[in-house]
This record gives structure tokens, sequence and C-alpha cells, in this order.
């Protein structure tokens, strides 16, 4: 992947994105490496070019909160130059990445000059939001069995799509599913065990594969009602 296939960059003009890519500097990180830290006072921008990050945050306690899970062509660290602040969660590499970095400084002029960015930015930020709105209303009305669903139908947008079916490889172990719903790996073992002998969902070597996608999102629906 080049920055031209980016989805935030993909109305700048030819010019404008030679002159990004000479303003960049690209790193490899290896797997388990951090990218960003949580609560440091950097203000780079990255780009993931090729490999699989997670943002990421660890209590002092130990427990582990799992926003989302980053892919080629994903913009993550943006907040900091905006708001100035420090960073908000941890990006940690889940395989060996190559990532593209633009200076703070250099992404505020990016966005002074080209509105095709910004608007690109905003519909990024929009999706972030609701993303995140739609996590607090589960946890605030969902039990852990529902939650787990809705995160099963998260995971299938991603997914390979064969009619009804959907096959969602590499699947989270357990216990990150557990991390992204606020639960415990025990409670996901259990229900997706349920959904086994329901015959919704099956193991496929290290995916999973879901049976019927209407099904699944009718649970959902009826959990979440109208």
């Amino acid at each position: 992947m080049t920055l031209r296939e980016v989805a935030i960059f993909r109305g700048l003009s030819e010019d404008a994105l030679t002159r990004l890519e000479g303003e960049c500097t690209w790193r490899t990180v290896r797997a388990k490496e951090n990218i960003v830290h949580f609560q440091d006072q950097t203000r780079d921008v990255f780009i993931l070019i090729e490999g699989r990050a997670r943002v990421i945050i660890y209590s002092v306690t130990g427990r582990v909160v799992i926003f989302r899970d980053l892919g080629p062509g994903d913009m993550f660290g943006e907040f900091a130059p905006i708001d100035e602040k420090q960073r908000s969660a941890s990006v940690e590499a889940l395989e060996t990445c190559r990532v593209a970095c633009l200076a703070g400084a250099e992404f505020k002029k990016l966005l002074r000059h080209e509105p095709v960015v910004v608007r690109a930015l905003l519909d990024h930020a929009v999706g972030q939001i609701r993303a995140l709105t739609a996590r607090v209303f589960e946890f605030s009305t969902l039990a852990v069995n529902n939650r787990i669903h809705a995160e099963l139908l998260r995971l299938a947008q991603g997914a390979t799509i064969n009619g009804r079916q959907a096959r969602v490889s590499p699947f989270p172990t357990h216990l990150d599913i557990a991390s992204r719903i606020s639960t415990h790996r025990e409670a996901v073992t259990r229900e997706l065990n349920r959904l086994v002998k329901l015959g919704l969902i099956k193991r496929e070597g290290g995916a999973l594969v879901i049976k019927d996608m209407q099904r699944l999102a009718r649970m959902v629906h009826d959990a979440v009602g109208d």
C-alpha cells in the first residue's frame, strides 16, 4: 500500500501526494512493540502501510482495554497535534508493521492548505464517534452475551462474506474479545460454545465462520430494541 491508496488522502493532487510522501519518514515496527505510548507528549501522525496494530490502554492494575484494531490504510495519532494534549491511548503492533510518520506541524499545515483532507478527517472522526457511542450504549444496556453477539457482527464487517455466511480470519482470542466488551474470558468462551451448539458459528483453524449473519443480526436487534 502507498499513501495514494489511503482514504484520507485520496482527494489530493499528484503534486500534493508527492510532497506528502517526501515529508514522511518510514519506520518498521516489530510485533508487540509500541508505535505510540499512552500519555506521552509526541505529536507525530501515523499511517499504517503494512501489518496490523491495536489501539489499547493498560490500567495500573494490568487490566487491558482494547478500543479497535488497525490495518493497512488506517491513520492514527491525529488527536495530539490537533488539541496539543497527551496521547489518549497506546498503539501496539500485532505483527511486523511498516508505518509512515508525519510530523504534527506538517500535518497541521496539510489541514490548513488542503480542504479535501479536512473533510476526509471529519468523516473519519465522525465514524469513530459513532462507533464509540454504540459501544457505550451496549455497555450500559446489553447483557454480556448480547455484547458478544454485537462484537461478532462488528468483526464480520471486515470479514469475507459468502451469502449469509461471514469468515472472520484471524479470529481474536477470547481474552481479546473480553477486553473489547468489558467482561472476562470465561464468559466469552461459554457464549461462543453455546453459539456453536446452536449451529450459528463454527471454528475453522484460526478463523471463525458465522453461518447465518441475518440470524445473528436479529438477535442483536431484539436485544437492543427499536
